[in-house]
């Protein structure tokens, strides 16, 4: 879902999977929230292990969770563009897709200026492409994506990170209800492992700034 096939990724130069880089550091990055029941958790671990993650918020869902995008900020996390609402962006029109990232950059933008777009469902055209590069924005997925949206496994989630995760990864995950939950599951058990391993856990710009 989050990952084209390797000949789309060869094909999308513009578009941020991974970054070559040689030391020990990788990206996380949390699609779908934020959610009052779950985000609070996430924020603890990330907190508690000295990492930083990009969430990639739905913009819908801020109202009666300013806090928690306050809380974000305030504890040196990154937020990213995720529009409005939980449906494929691939599916909008050209027009339609360029109005709902801008509404929600708008919301975005109450709390901090905002780098990174990651499309509804992660398919893209070039138009799209377009669309974000022209509203100063970078369009974004990932390497490491452990499938957690569709497997309700948080052990299968960890063990494939753990396995697949290598200097300059992006790791995606979800928030919100159920996969927030699963997510503070995976990330008791990642965390401290990538700790042992030497590995710095950082935001998406963090990593790519350090890149180059």
């Amino acid at each position: 879902m989050i990952q084209p096939d390797w000949l789309l990724r060869s094909l999308s130069r513009r578009v941020t999977y991974s970054v070559q880089i040689d030391e020990p550091i990788v990206a996380l990055t949390i699609d779908d929230g934020p959610d009052a029941s779950t985000t609070p958790a996430i924020l603890d671990l990330l907190q508690e292990h000295g990492s930083h993650a990009t969430f990639f918020v739905i913009t819908e869902r801020i109202p009666g969770n300013e806090r928690l995008m306050e809380r974000m900020i305030e504890e040196g996390h990154e937020l990213g563009n995720h529009m409005t609402s939980e449906e494929p962006s691939i599916r909008l029109s050209r027009e339609g897709f360029a109005e709902d990232l801008n509404a929600a950059d708008s919301a975005l933008t109450e709390y901090d200026e905002i780098r990174w777009l990651r499309p509804g469902s992660g398919w893209f055209t070039a138009g799209m492409i377009d669309t974000v590069e022209s509203r100063g924005y970078r369009m974004a997925l990932g390497s490491v994506y452990p499938f957690d949206h569709l497997i309700p496994s948080s052990w299968f989630a960890a063990e494939f990170i753990l396995w697949r995760i290598r200097p300059g990864d992006v790791i995606v995950l979800h928030d919100h209800r159920w996969r927030g939950e699963r997510t503070a599951d995976t990330l008791r058990r990642v965390l401290p492992e990538l700790t042992a391993r030497g590995y710095k856990v950082v935001t998406l710009s963090g990593l790519v700034d350090f890149s180059e």
